[in-house]
């Protein structure tokens, strides 16, 4: 007879990685085996043109923007570009993406963050940022 206990029986699950999908305003992204990437939803801006990437381990949307994350560290982008928020094609050692509204950050595997896109607010003010925790710590 098993007596695992609920808890540690939940333990026991397997778990996806952490941004393997993302839903923006109106559009969902996912990351299929394979590390190629679906999408559906309203494409107004091509947020959802996604088909050719590949080898993606992490992906991010923003209101028309979506952001993936290669296994090299590198970052695609498709959707609109009004504010630059798609500007992330020089982007390297990248180990983690976020998406706001019409931003992008990326962090780095120095701990150090990056950011493109609108900064009306101050939501790309992230020069100063060290130490950021890193996926997996």
């Amino acid at each position: 007879m098993d007596y695992t206990s609920r808890n540690e029986a939940a333990l026991k699950v397997k778990r996806w990685s952490k941004n393997t999908i993302a839903a923006g305003p109106r559009h969902s992204v996912g990351i299929k085996s394979g590390g190629t990437v679906t999408a559906v939803g309203w494409n107004k801006h091509n947020q959802c043109h996604v088909s050719s990437w590949c080898g993606i381990k992490a992906i991010s949307t923003g209101s028309y923007h979506t952001i993936g994350l290669k296994s090299d560290g590198t970052v695609v982008a498709a959707g609109n570009n009004e504010h630059g928020q798609c500007n992330v094609s020089s982007r390297h050692d990248i180990v983690a993406v976020a998406t706001g509204s019409a931003h992008t950050h990326g962090l780095k595997s120095d701990g150090t963050v990056v950011a493109v896109g609108d900064n009306e607010y101050g939501q790309c003010d992230v020069n100063d940022w060290h130490g950021i925790q890193l996926p997996g710590n």
